[in-house]
Protein backbone atom coordinates (compact mmCIF):
# COMPACT_ATOMS: atom_id res chain seq x y z
CA UNK A 1 0.00 0.00 0.00
CA UNK A 2 3.12 1.98 0.20
CA UNK A 3 4.00 4.88 2.88
CA UNK A 4 1.17 7.08 3.74
CA UNK A 5 0.72 10.63 5.92
CA UNK A 6 0.26 10.04 9.72
CA UNK A 7 -2.72 12.32 9.17
CA UNK A 8 -4.94 13.78 6.49
CA UNK A 9 -7.35 16.61 7.34
CA UNK A 10 -10.19 16.20 5.17
CA UNK A 11 -13.53 19.48 5.35
CA UNK A 12 -13.53 19.33 9.42
CA UNK A 13 -12.31 16.16 9.54
CA UNK A 14 -8.97 14.76 11.27
CA UNK A 15 -8.15 11.02 10.11
CA UNK A 16 -5.11 9.72 12.02
CA UNK A 17 -3.40 6.83 10.09
CA UNK A 18 -2.03 4.88 12.74
CA UNK A 19 0.38 1.66 11.93
CA UNK A 20 1.43 0.64 15.50
CA UNK A 21 1.68 3.34 18.46
CA UNK A 22 0.20 7.16 19.38
CA UNK A 23 2.18 9.23 21.31
CA UNK A 24 2.93 8.28 25.20
CA UNK A 25 3.70 11.42 27.15
CA UNK A 26 2.52 15.29 27.06
CA UNK A 27 5.89 15.98 25.57
CA UNK A 28 5.64 13.52 22.89
CA UNK A 29 2.48 14.99 21.86
CA UNK A 30 2.91 18.31 21.44
CA UNK A 31 5.87 18.31 19.99
CA UNK A 32 4.19 15.86 17.01
CA UNK A 33 3.30 16.82 13.90
CA UNK A 34 -0.26 16.92 14.37
CA UNK A 35 -0.01 19.32 17.21
CA UNK A 36 1.95 21.72 15.05
CA UNK A 37 -0.62 21.77 12.10
CA UNK A 38 -3.50 21.98 14.48
CA UNK A 39 -1.64 25.10 16.31
CA UNK A 40 -0.75 26.97 12.99
CA UNK A 41 -4.76 26.47 11.32
CA UNK A 42 -5.70 27.51 14.94
CA UNK A 43 -3.62 30.46 14.50
CA UNK A 44 -4.45 30.93 10.70
CA UNK A 45 -7.98 30.87 11.96
CA UNK A 46 -7.52 33.61 14.87
CA UNK A 47 -5.63 35.63 12.15
CA UNK A 48 -8.68 35.87 10.25
CA UNK A 49 -11.82 36.84 12.69
CA UNK A 50 -8.61 39.16 14.02
CA UNK A 51 -8.90 37.46 17.38
CA UNK A 52 -7.99 39.36 20.92
CA UNK A 53 -6.23 35.90 21.52
CA UNK A 54 -3.71 36.86 19.27
CA UNK A 55 -2.22 39.59 22.23
CA UNK A 56 -0.74 36.29 23.48
CA UNK A 57 2.28 36.66 21.40
CA UNK A 58 2.93 39.73 22.67
CA UNK A 59 3.69 41.37 18.83
CA UNK A 60 1.41 42.85 16.20
CA UNK A 61 -0.85 39.99 14.36
CA UNK A 62 1.12 40.54 11.11
CA UNK A 63 4.80 39.81 12.41
CA UNK A 64 3.41 36.30 14.06
CA UNK A 65 5.40 34.07 12.09
CA UNK A 66 6.33 29.92 12.09
CA UNK A 67 9.39 31.02 14.86
CA UNK A 68 6.57 32.36 17.29
CA UNK A 69 4.43 29.34 16.75
CA UNK A 70 7.88 26.92 17.78
CA UNK A 71 8.09 29.46 20.64
CA UNK A 72 4.42 28.58 21.67
CA UNK A 73 5.08 24.31 21.25
CA UNK A 74 7.89 25.10 23.26
CA UNK A 75 6.32 27.21 26.25
CA UNK A 76 3.24 24.49 25.84
CA UNK A 77 5.92 21.47 26.90
CA UNK A 78 7.32 23.32 29.60
CA UNK A 79 3.77 23.87 30.52
CA UNK A 80 3.06 20.43 30.86
CA UNK A 81 5.64 19.38 33.59
CA UNK A 82 6.27 22.77 35.36
CA UNK A 83 4.44 25.99 36.73
CA UNK A 84 4.42 29.06 34.43
CA UNK A 85 7.37 30.33 36.63
CA UNK A 86 9.85 28.16 34.33
CA UNK A 87 8.81 29.82 30.85
CA UNK A 88 10.83 32.90 31.32
CA UNK A 89 14.28 30.30 32.35
CA UNK A 90 13.77 27.99 29.69
CA UNK A 91 11.82 29.23 26.80
CA UNK A 92 13.79 32.24 24.32
CA UNK A 93 11.49 35.01 24.93
CA UNK A 94 9.38 33.03 27.05
CA UNK A 95 8.43 36.05 29.22
CA UNK A 96 6.73 37.54 26.32
CA UNK A 97 4.35 34.28 26.01
CA UNK A 98 3.78 33.89 29.91
CA UNK A 99 3.45 36.99 30.75
CA UNK A 100 -0.57 37.58 30.39
CA UNK A 101 -1.50 34.20 32.57
CA UNK A 102 -5.21 34.62 31.90
CA UNK A 103 -4.52 35.72 28.39
CA UNK A 104 -2.69 32.12 28.18
CA UNK A 105 -5.34 30.33 29.55
CA UNK A 106 -7.88 31.45 27.21
CA UNK A 107 -5.66 30.24 24.55
CA UNK A 108 -5.12 27.35 25.50
CA UNK A 109 -8.74 26.83 26.66
CA UNK A 110 -10.37 27.99 22.95
CA UNK A 111 -7.15 25.57 21.30
CA UNK A 112 -8.53 22.52 23.22
CA UNK A 113 -11.99 23.80 22.33
CA UNK A 114 -10.73 23.94 18.11
CA UNK A 115 -9.39 20.53 18.39
CA UNK A 116 -12.49 18.70 19.59
CA UNK A 117 -14.44 20.52 17.25
CA UNK A 118 -13.31 18.50 14.38
CA UNK A 119 -14.91 14.78 13.96
CA UNK A 120 -11.81 12.54 14.48
CA UNK A 121 -10.98 9.40 13.18
CA UNK A 122 -8.05 6.87 13.76
CA UNK A 123 -7.32 4.04 10.96
CA UNK A 124 -5.51 1.00 12.36
CA UNK A 125 -3.52 0.01 9.28
CA UNK A 126 -2.60 -3.52 10.14
CA UNK A 127 -0.78 -4.23 7.18
CA UNK A 128 2.01 -6.57 8.25
CA UNK A 129 0.75 -6.76 11.65
CA UNK A 130 -2.29 -8.15 12.57
CA UNK A 131 -4.04 -6.15 14.46
CA UNK A 132 -7.30 -7.12 13.97
CA UNK A 133 -6.24 -10.24 15.89
CA UNK A 134 -6.30 -8.33 18.60
CA UNK A 135 -8.47 -5.63 18.62
CA UNK A 136 -9.36 -4.84 21.84
CA UNK A 137 -5.29 -4.12 22.53
CA UNK A 138 -4.70 -2.53 19.70
CA UNK A 139 -7.90 0.07 20.14
CA UNK A 140 -7.16 0.15 23.73
CA UNK A 141 -3.74 1.09 23.51
CA UNK A 142 -4.58 3.51 20.54
CA UNK A 143 -7.96 5.49 21.32
CA UNK A 144 -8.28 4.90 24.55
CA UNK A 145 -4.55 6.38 25.67
CA UNK A 146 -4.97 9.04 23.10
CA UNK A 147 -8.37 10.27 24.73
CA UNK A 148 -6.28 10.34 28.03
CA UNK A 149 -3.27 11.82 26.90
CA UNK A 150 -4.83 14.78 25.53
CA UNK A 151 -6.87 15.29 28.33
CA UNK A 152 -4.08 14.99 30.87
CA UNK A 153 -1.99 17.58 28.65
CA UNK A 154 -4.91 20.50 28.54
CA UNK A 155 -5.56 19.45 32.08
CA UNK A 156 -1.83 19.34 33.24
CA UNK A 157 -1.17 22.63 31.31
CA UNK A 158 -3.87 24.82 31.95
CA UNK A 159 -3.02 23.67 36.08
CA UNK A 160 0.67 24.66 35.83
CA UNK A 161 -0.44 27.96 34.21
CA UNK A 162 -3.37 28.67 37.12
CA UNK A 163 -1.58 27.35 40.20
CA UNK A 164 -4.92 25.81 41.06
CA UNK A 165 -6.60 21.75 40.91
CA UNK A 166 -10.02 22.32 38.64
CA UNK A 167 -13.17 21.82 41.30
CA UNK A 168 -15.08 19.74 38.17
CA UNK A 169 -13.61 17.19 35.80
CA UNK A 170 -16.05 16.68 32.68
CA UNK A 171 -14.76 13.55 30.92
CA UNK A 172 -15.06 14.62 27.30
CA UNK A 173 -13.85 13.10 24.59
CA UNK A 174 -10.56 14.60 23.66
CA UNK A 175 -9.47 11.50 21.42
CA UNK A 176 -10.39 10.35 18.73
CA UNK A 177 -14.40 9.90 18.76
CA UNK A 178 -14.43 6.76 16.05
CA UNK A 179 -11.48 3.95 15.32
CA UNK A 180 -11.45 1.42 12.60
CA UNK A 181 -9.25 -1.36 12.15
CA UNK A 182 -8.72 -1.91 8.12
CA UNK A 183 -6.02 -4.10 6.32
CA UNK A 184 -6.75 -4.85 2.30
CA UNK A 185 -8.41 -8.35 2.07
CA UNK A 186 -8.55 -10.84 -0.90
CA UNK A 187 -12.07 -11.01 -1.49
CA UNK A 188 -13.69 -12.80 -5.04
CA UNK A 189 -13.79 -9.30 -6.87
CA UNK A 190 -14.76 -9.50 -10.31
CA UNK A 191 -11.71 -8.95 -13.01
CA UNK A 192 -11.60 -6.05 -15.43
CA UNK A 193 -12.43 -2.71 -13.75
CA UNK A 194 -13.66 -4.28 -10.03
CA UNK A 195 -9.56 -4.92 -10.03
CA UNK A 196 -8.88 -1.27 -8.97
CA UNK A 197 -11.12 -1.82 -5.36
CA UNK A 198 -8.66 -4.84 -4.63
CA UNK A 199 -6.34 -2.56 -2.80
CA UNK A 200 -8.52 -0.83 -0.59
CA UNK A 201 -8.66 -1.51 3.31
CA UNK A 202 -11.66 -3.71 4.63
CA UNK A 203 -12.87 -2.85 7.79
CA UNK A 204 -12.45 -5.95 10.58
CA UNK A 205 -13.13 -3.87 13.72
CA UNK A 206 -15.27 -0.69 14.83
CA UNK A 207 -14.91 0.90 18.34
CA UNK A 208 -17.25 4.34 18.56
CA UNK A 209 -17.64 6.57 21.77
CA UNK A 210 -21.83 6.64 21.31
CA UNK A 211 -23.81 8.93 21.46
CA UNK A 212 -22.22 10.39 18.27
CA UNK A 213 -23.28 13.88 17.49
CA UNK A 214 -22.75 14.38 13.21
CA UNK A 215 -23.40 17.29 11.14
CA UNK A 216 -23.51 15.88 7.56
CA UNK A 217 -24.16 18.35 4.26
CA UNK A 218 -27.37 17.18 4.55
CA UNK A 219 -30.56 16.55 5.94
CA UNK A 220 -32.97 15.54 3.27
CA UNK A 221 -32.80 12.94 0.23
CA UNK A 222 -34.11 13.70 -3.13
CA UNK A 223 -35.16 11.86 -6.53
CA UNK A 224 -34.54 8.05 -6.94
CA UNK A 225 -31.77 5.97 -7.91
CA UNK A 226 -31.69 5.55 -11.84
CA UNK A 227 -30.45 2.46 -13.39
CA UNK A 228 -28.01 2.94 -16.35
CA UNK A 229 -26.42 0.15 -18.68
CA UNK A 230 -22.65 1.62 -18.69
CA UNK A 231 -20.42 0.43 -15.79
CA UNK A 232 -19.15 3.98 -14.22
CA UNK A 233 -16.28 1.62 -12.78
CA UNK A 234 -14.74 2.01 -15.71
CA UNK A 235 -14.02 5.76 -15.53
CA UNK A 236 -13.58 6.05 -12.52
CA UNK A 237 -9.87 6.75 -11.43
CA UNK A 238 -9.65 4.67 -7.69
CA UNK A 239 -6.76 5.99 -4.80
CA UNK A 240 -7.02 3.42 -2.30
CA UNK A 241 -5.34 5.26 0.21
CA UNK A 242 -8.61 7.45 0.37
CA UNK A 243 -11.13 4.77 0.71
CA UNK A 244 -11.94 2.51 2.89
CA UNK A 245 -14.44 -0.60 2.37
CA UNK A 246 -17.35 -1.24 4.94
CA UNK A 247 -18.49 -4.80 3.81
CA UNK A 248 -22.19 -5.78 5.19
CA UNK A 249 -24.09 -8.34 5.50
CA UNK A 250 -27.27 -7.18 4.16
CA UNK A 251 -29.93 -10.20 4.61
CA UNK A 252 -28.42 -12.82 2.95
CA UNK A 253 -26.52 -11.00 0.88
CA UNK A 254 -22.86 -9.45 0.82
CA UNK A 255 -22.38 -5.55 -0.31
CA UNK A 256 -19.46 -4.13 -0.32
CA UNK A 257 -19.92 -0.49 0.52
CA UNK A 258 -16.97 1.54 -0.40
CA UNK A 259 -16.53 4.74 1.39
CA UNK A 260 -14.19 7.98 0.54
CA UNK A 261 -12.55 9.96 3.41
CA UNK A 262 -15.37 13.33 2.45
CA UNK A 263 -18.06 10.80 3.97
CA UNK A 264 -16.41 8.78 6.52
CA UNK A 265 -18.44 10.13 9.19
CA UNK A 266 -21.86 8.39 7.12
CA UNK A 267 -20.17 5.24 5.89
CA UNK A 268 -18.33 4.23 9.58
CA UNK A 269 -22.41 4.88 10.93
CA UNK A 270 -23.08 1.86 8.62
CA UNK A 271 -22.09 -0.45 11.88
CA UNK A 272 -25.17 1.03 13.16
CA UNK A 273 -27.26 -0.24 10.83
CA UNK A 274 -25.38 -3.33 8.84
CA UNK A 275 -24.27 -5.94 10.14
CA UNK A 276 -20.33 -6.19 9.37
CA UNK A 277 -19.42 -9.48 7.20
CA UNK A 278 -16.92 -11.75 9.04
CA UNK A 279 -14.20 -13.26 7.41
CA UNK A 280 -16.05 -16.58 6.57
CA UNK A 281 -18.97 -14.78 4.95
CA UNK A 282 -16.27 -12.53 3.32
CA UNK A 283 -15.79 -16.49 1.38
CA UNK A 284 -18.94 -16.01 -0.09
CA UNK A 285 -19.85 -14.49 -3.60
CA UNK A 286 -20.02 -10.95 -4.18
CA UNK A 287 -23.55 -9.59 -4.98
CA UNK A 288 -22.91 -5.89 -5.03
CA UNK A 289 -20.42 -2.88 -4.63
CA UNK A 290 -21.29 0.84 -3.38
CA UNK A 291 -18.82 3.37 -4.07
CA UNK A 292 -20.64 6.16 -2.17
CA UNK A 293 -18.42 9.65 -2.98
CA UNK A 294 -16.95 8.93 -6.14
CA UNK A 295 -14.81 12.09 -6.84
CA UNK A 296 -14.65 13.93 -9.70
CA UNK A 297 -17.18 14.19 -12.62
CA UNK A 298 -16.79 10.29 -13.50
CA UNK A 299 -20.18 10.36 -12.94
CA UNK A 300 -21.56 13.30 -14.85
CA UNK A 301 -24.39 12.95 -17.72
CA UNK A 302 -24.90 9.37 -16.79
CA UNK A 303 -28.83 10.02 -16.11
CA UNK A 304 -31.02 13.32 -14.43
CA UNK A 305 -29.25 12.56 -11.48
CA UNK A 306 -25.50 11.14 -10.50
CA UNK A 307 -26.84 8.25 -7.84
CA UNK A 308 -26.67 5.52 -10.39
CA UNK A 309 -26.64 1.62 -10.42
CA UNK A 310 -25.84 -0.84 -12.93
CA UNK A 311 -26.91 -4.25 -13.10
CA UNK A 312 -23.84 -6.47 -15.01
CA UNK A 313 -25.17 -9.44 -16.19
CA UNK A 314 -21.70 -10.75 -17.63
CA UNK A 315 -20.54 -10.56 -13.83
CA UNK A 316 -23.77 -11.08 -12.13
CA UNK A 317 -22.94 -8.20 -9.91
CA UNK A 318 -24.31 -5.05 -9.22
CA UNK A 319 -22.70 -2.42 -9.00
CA UNK A 320 -23.77 1.34 -7.01
CA UNK A 321 -22.45 4.82 -6.87
CA UNK A 322 -23.19 8.50 -5.47
CA UNK A 323 -20.49 11.65 -6.02
CA UNK A 324 -19.07 12.93 -3.26
CA UNK A 325 -20.64 16.27 -3.55
CA UNK A 326 -22.14 18.10 -0.48
CA UNK A 327 -26.08 17.86 -1.91
CA UNK A 328 -25.37 13.85 -1.80
CA UNK A 329 -23.77 13.93 2.05
CA UNK A 330 -27.08 12.27 3.29
CA UNK A 331 -27.01 8.72 5.39
CA UNK A 332 -30.22 8.11 3.63
CA UNK A 333 -28.23 8.13 0.31
CA UNK A 334 -25.61 5.82 1.39
CA UNK A 335 -28.41 3.54 3.45
CA UNK A 336 -31.53 3.42 0.72
CA UNK A 337 -28.42 2.85 -2.33
CA UNK A 338 -27.27 -0.65 -0.63
CA UNK A 339 -31.35 -1.59 0.06
CA UNK A 340 -32.18 -0.90 -3.44
CA UNK A 341 -29.11 -2.95 -4.44
CA UNK A 342 -30.63 -5.86 -2.44
CA UNK A 343 -34.40 -5.64 -3.49
CA UNK A 344 -32.85 -5.81 -6.96
CA UNK A 345 -31.34 -8.91 -6.12
CA UNK A 346 -33.77 -10.02 -4.23
CA UNK A 347 -36.55 -9.88 -6.78
CA UNK A 348 -34.10 -11.48 -9.07
CA UNK A 349 -34.36 -14.71 -7.24
CA UNK A 350 -38.17 -14.02 -7.05
CA UNK A 351 -38.31 -13.27 -3.19
CA UNK A 352 -40.49 -9.91 -2.78
CA UNK A 353 -38.99 -6.88 -1.24
CA UNK A 354 -40.76 -4.47 0.94
CA UNK A 355 -40.29 -1.11 2.06
CA UNK A 356 -41.67 -1.34 5.83
CA UNK A 357 -41.64 -2.54 9.39
CA UNK A 358 -42.22 -6.62 10.38
CA UNK A 359 -42.22 -7.58 14.18
CA UNK A 360 -42.58 -10.71 15.98
CA UNK A 361 -45.04 -10.22 18.89
CA UNK A 362 -45.40 -12.01 21.94
CA UNK A 363 -48.16 -11.13 24.37
CA UNK A 364 -49.29 -13.03 27.52
CA UNK A 365 -51.17 -16.19 26.87
CA UNK A 366 -51.28 -15.90 22.94
CA UNK A 367 -49.54 -17.47 20.00
CA UNK A 368 -47.06 -14.77 19.12
CA UNK A 369 -47.97 -12.91 15.34
CA UNK A 370 -45.80 -11.59 13.00
CA UNK A 371 -47.05 -8.37 11.50
CA UNK A 372 -45.73 -6.56 8.71
CA UNK A 373 -46.76 -2.70 8.26
CA UNK A 374 -45.89 -1.66 4.53
CA UNK A 375 -45.46 1.69 4.45
CA UNK A 376 -43.58 4.79 2.66
CA UNK A 377 -41.21 7.18 4.82
CA UNK A 378 -43.13 8.86 7.37
CA UNK A 379 -46.17 6.74 7.21
CA UNK A 380 -46.38 5.76 10.41
CA UNK A 381 -44.75 2.46 10.33
CA UNK A 382 -42.29 2.92 13.47
CA UNK A 383 -44.23 5.24 15.45
CA UNK A 384 -47.05 2.99 15.59
CA UNK A 385 -44.94 0.16 16.92
CA UNK A 386 -43.03 2.08 19.37
CA UNK A 387 -46.29 3.98 20.59
CA UNK A 388 -47.46 -0.44 20.73
CA UNK A 389 -44.51 -1.05 22.78
CA UNK A 390 -45.58 1.65 25.57
CA UNK A 391 -48.87 1.12 25.46
CA UNK A 392 -48.53 -3.00 25.65
CA UNK A 393 -45.93 -2.86 28.05
CA UNK A 394 -47.76 -4.74 30.94
CA UNK A 395 -49.13 -7.48 28.03
CA UNK A 396 -46.31 -7.57 25.48
CA UNK A 397 -43.77 -10.61 26.59
CA UNK A 398 -41.10 -9.65 23.58
CA UNK A 399 -41.24 -7.76 20.68
CA UNK A 400 -38.80 -9.14 18.33
CA UNK A 401 -38.08 -6.41 14.91
CA UNK A 402 -36.91 -9.04 12.10
CA UNK A 403 -37.17 -5.63 9.58
CA UNK A 404 -37.33 -2.21 10.52
CA UNK A 405 -37.01 -0.58 7.34
CA UNK A 406 -36.87 -3.14 4.20
CA UNK A 407 -36.76 -6.89 4.25
CA UNK A 408 -38.13 -9.60 1.94
CA UNK A 409 -40.71 -12.72 1.72
CA UNK A 410 -40.29 -15.61 0.54
CA UNK A 411 -42.32 -18.89 -0.24
CA UNK A 412 -41.58 -21.86 1.36
CA UNK A 413 -41.70 -25.81 0.40
CA UNK A 414 -45.11 -26.21 2.40
CA UNK A 415 -46.34 -22.64 0.91
CA UNK A 416 -46.41 -20.70 4.05
CA UNK A 417 -45.00 -16.74 3.25
CA UNK A 418 -41.83 -16.43 5.08
CA UNK A 419 -40.13 -12.96 6.46
CA UNK A 420 -36.65 -11.59 6.43
CA UNK A 421 -34.72 -8.64 7.44
CA UNK A 422 -31.60 -6.82 6.12
CA UNK A 423 -30.35 -4.05 8.81
CA UNK A 424 -29.52 -4.89 12.91
CA UNK A 425 -30.21 -1.42 13.35
CA UNK A 426 -32.72 1.90 12.62
CA UNK A 427 -32.41 5.12 10.94
CA UNK A 428 -35.05 7.08 12.62
CA UNK A 429 -36.52 10.88 12.84
CA UNK A 430 -35.70 11.52 16.19
CA UNK A 431 -38.99 13.93 16.45
CA UNK A 432 -41.44 11.34 15.43
CA UNK A 433 -40.47 8.75 18.79
CA UNK A 434 -41.94 8.76 21.77
CA UNK A 435 -41.40 11.07 24.84
CA UNK A 436 -38.36 9.44 26.04
CA UNK A 437 -37.19 7.09 23.72
CA UNK A 438 -34.70 8.51 21.66
CA UNK A 439 -33.04 9.45 25.39
CA UNK A 440 -33.33 6.07 26.80
CA UNK A 441 -31.77 5.19 23.70
CA UNK A 442 -28.86 7.74 23.46
CA UNK A 443 -25.51 5.78 24.91
CA UNK A 444 -25.47 3.62 21.73
CA UNK A 445 -26.92 6.42 19.28
CA UNK A 446 -25.10 7.99 16.07
CA UNK A 447 -27.19 11.30 16.07
CA UNK A 448 -26.85 13.53 12.74
CA UNK A 449 -28.37 17.34 12.31
CA UNK A 450 -29.55 17.09 15.73
CA UNK A 451 -30.44 21.25 15.74
CA UNK A 452 -32.17 20.90 12.14
CA UNK A 453 -35.69 19.98 10.86
CA UNK A 454 -35.51 15.67 10.13
CA UNK A 455 -32.91 15.32 12.87
CA UNK A 456 -32.32 11.32 12.60
CA UNK A 457 -30.62 8.90 14.91
CA UNK A 458 -28.95 5.56 13.90
CA UNK A 459 -29.07 2.75 16.57
CA UNK A 460 -29.29 -0.89 16.64
CA UNK A 461 -33.30 -2.14 17.00
CA UNK A 462 -31.97 -6.20 16.78
CA UNK A 463 -29.87 -9.28 15.92
CA UNK A 464 -28.46 -10.95 12.24
CA UNK A 465 -30.14 -13.66 13.74
CA UNK A 466 -33.82 -12.69 13.86
CA UNK A 467 -33.29 -10.88 10.86
CA UNK A 468 -32.34 -14.10 9.08
CA UNK A 469 -34.34 -16.67 11.28
CA UNK A 470 -37.43 -16.39 8.59
CA UNK A 471 -40.73 -15.97 10.23
CA UNK A 472 -44.27 -17.22 9.40
CA UNK A 473 -46.30 -13.84 8.70
CA UNK A 474 -49.91 -13.36 9.77
CA UNK A 475 -50.79 -10.34 9.25
CA UNK A 476 -49.51 -7.49 6.20
CA UNK A 477 -51.11 -4.23 6.86
CA UNK A 478 -50.32 -1.26 4.44
CA UNK A 479 -49.71 2.00 6.38
CA UNK A 480 -52.43 4.98 5.76
CA UNK A 481 -51.05 8.13 7.09
CA UNK A 482 -53.66 10.60 5.07
CA UNK A 483 -57.03 9.64 5.72
CA UNK A 484 -59.18 10.43 8.17
CA UNK A 485 -61.25 8.21 10.40
CA UNK A 486 -65.20 7.13 9.53
CA UNK A 487 -67.81 4.39 9.93
CA UNK A 488 -66.50 3.34 6.44
CA UNK A 489 -62.79 4.35 7.40
CA UNK A 490 -61.93 2.43 10.08
CA UNK A 491 -58.45 2.37 11.96
CA UNK A 492 -57.54 -1.16 10.51
CA UNK A 493 -59.61 -2.41 7.36
CA UNK A 494 -59.18 -5.78 6.25
CA UNK A 495 -59.18 -5.99 2.36
CA UNK A 496 -61.42 -8.83 0.87
CA UNK A 497 -59.78 -9.84 -2.50
CA UNK A 498 -56.18 -9.83 -3.64
CA UNK A 499 -57.02 -7.20 -6.44
CA UNK A 500 -58.44 -4.80 -3.99
CA UNK A 501 -55.53 -5.42 -1.66
CA UNK A 502 -52.91 -4.85 -5.07
CA UNK A 503 -54.75 -1.55 -5.87
CA UNK A 504 -53.99 -0.31 -2.83
CA UNK A 505 -50.33 -1.46 -2.31
CA UNK A 506 -49.16 -0.23 -5.76
CA UNK A 507 -51.43 2.98 -5.83
CA UNK A 508 -48.53 3.81 -2.18
CA UNK A 509 -50.52 6.31 -1.36
CA UNK A 510 -49.26 9.16 1.36
CA UNK A 511 -48.98 11.71 2.66
CA UNK A 512 -45.41 13.62 3.00
CA UNK A 513 -43.54 14.26 6.04
CA UNK A 514 -40.87 16.23 4.30
CA UNK A 515 -38.11 13.66 5.12
CA UNK A 516 -37.83 13.99 1.52
CA UNK A 517 -37.75 16.91 -0.61
CA UNK A 518 -41.32 15.53 -1.74
CA UNK A 519 -44.21 17.67 0.13
CA UNK A 520 -47.96 16.45 -0.43
CA UNK A 521 -50.16 13.82 -1.24
CA UNK A 522 -47.52 11.36 -3.09
CA UNK A 523 -47.89 8.01 -5.20
CA UNK A 524 -45.32 5.64 -5.24
CA UNK A 525 -45.36 1.94 -6.74
CA UNK A 526 -45.45 0.00 -3.81
CA UNK A 527 -44.27 2.79 -1.38
CA UNK A 528 -40.85 1.54 -2.84
CA UNK A 529 -38.57 3.43 -5.52
CA UNK A 530 -36.31 1.24 -4.14
CA UNK A 531 -35.74 -1.69 -6.65
CA UNK A 532 -39.20 -2.61 -7.61
CA UNK A 533 -40.26 0.95 -9.64
CA UNK A 534 -37.06 0.30 -11.55
CA UNK A 535 -37.80 -3.46 -12.06
CA UNK A 536 -41.78 -3.46 -12.30
CA UNK A 537 -42.22 -6.07 -14.72
CA UNK A 538 -40.68 -8.78 -12.51
CA UNK A 539 -41.75 -7.28 -9.47
CA UNK A 540 -45.51 -7.05 -10.67
CA UNK A 541 -45.67 -11.01 -11.20
CA UNK A 542 -43.93 -11.58 -7.96
CA UNK A 543 -46.52 -9.64 -6.31
CA UNK A 544 -49.13 -10.90 -7.92
CA UNK A 545 -47.97 -14.77 -6.76
CA UNK A 546 -47.43 -13.03 -3.45
CA UNK A 547 -50.71 -11.75 -2.81
CA UNK A 548 -52.74 -14.40 -4.06
CA UNK A 549 -50.66 -16.83 -1.81
CA UNK A 550 -51.33 -14.02 1.32
CA UNK A 551 -55.33 -15.49 0.37
CA UNK A 552 -54.98 -18.67 -0.05
CA UNK A 553 -53.15 -18.95 3.25
CA UNK A 554 -55.93 -16.75 4.99
CA UNK A 555 -53.05 -14.13 5.64
CA UNK A 556 -54.75 -11.20 7.48
CA UNK A 557 -54.19 -8.84 4.53
CA UNK A 558 -55.39 -4.73 5.61
CA UNK A 559 -54.53 -0.81 5.82
CA UNK A 560 -53.57 0.81 8.81
CA UNK A 561 -54.77 4.11 9.08
CA UNK A 562 -51.97 5.82 11.18
CA UNK A 563 -52.65 9.80 10.45
CA UNK A 564 -49.22 10.51 10.82
CA UNK A 565 -49.67 12.91 8.06
CA UNK A 566 -52.52 14.95 9.18
CA UNK A 567 -51.51 17.79 11.15
CA UNK A 568 -51.97 17.41 14.81
CA UNK A 569 -52.40 13.86 14.73
CA UNK A 570 -48.90 13.17 14.56
CA UNK A 571 -48.81 11.29 18.40
CA UNK A 572 -52.22 10.41 18.71
CA UNK A 573 -52.77 8.85 15.43
CA UNK A 574 -50.05 6.42 15.74
CA UNK A 575 -51.03 5.35 19.46
CA UNK A 576 -54.65 4.80 18.80
CA UNK A 577 -53.67 2.67 15.60
CA UNK A 578 -51.02 0.55 18.43
CA UNK A 579 -54.16 0.59 20.61
CA UNK A 580 -56.42 -0.90 17.31
CA UNK A 581 -53.82 -3.00 16.25
CA UNK A 582 -53.57 -4.64 19.93
CA UNK A 583 -56.81 -5.37 20.35
CA UNK A 584 -57.10 -7.05 16.88
CA UNK A 585 -53.96 -9.37 17.78
CA UNK A 586 -55.43 -10.16 20.92
CA UNK A 587 -59.05 -11.35 19.05
CA UNK A 588 -56.78 -12.87 16.11
CA UNK A 589 -55.00 -14.80 18.24
CA UNK A 590 -57.46 -15.16 21.52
Amino acid sequence: MGIREPFRFVNRKVIMFLRDRVCESPEELISSELFSEILSRFIGDLKNKESPLLEVFGKPVGEIGQADIQKLIRVCEVLSKMTLEAVPKLVEEGERLSGNPSLLLAFVEALYDYWRQFERYIVCDSTGDRLDQRPYRTFNSTIESLTHLVRQTYRDIEENITGQHPSIYRQVRAGAEMAVIALPKNVALPEESYQKLRNIPMIRQILLYPPLLLNPPMNKRTGKFERITQNPLDRIDVRPDEWLCYPAKVGPLLILVYIHEKFYELGLSLCNLFELADDEFLRRQIDAVFLFGVPGNALDGLASMPTVFCDDLKNNILTGFCPNQDQFGYFGYLKKMVLTLHNIKIMKEGKMPFHGAMVRIATKGIQPVTVLIVGDTGAGKSETLEAFRVIGENEIEEMIVIADDMGSLDIDHEGNVMGYGTEIGAFVRLDDLQPGYAFGQLDRSIIMNPSQVNARTVLPVTTYEHVMKGYYVDMVLYANNYEELDEEHPIIERFTTPDTALHVFREGTAMSKGTTTSTGLVHTYFVNIFGPIQYKTIHEEIAKRFFETFFKNRVFIGQLRTRLGIPGWERQGPEEAARALMKMISGKSG
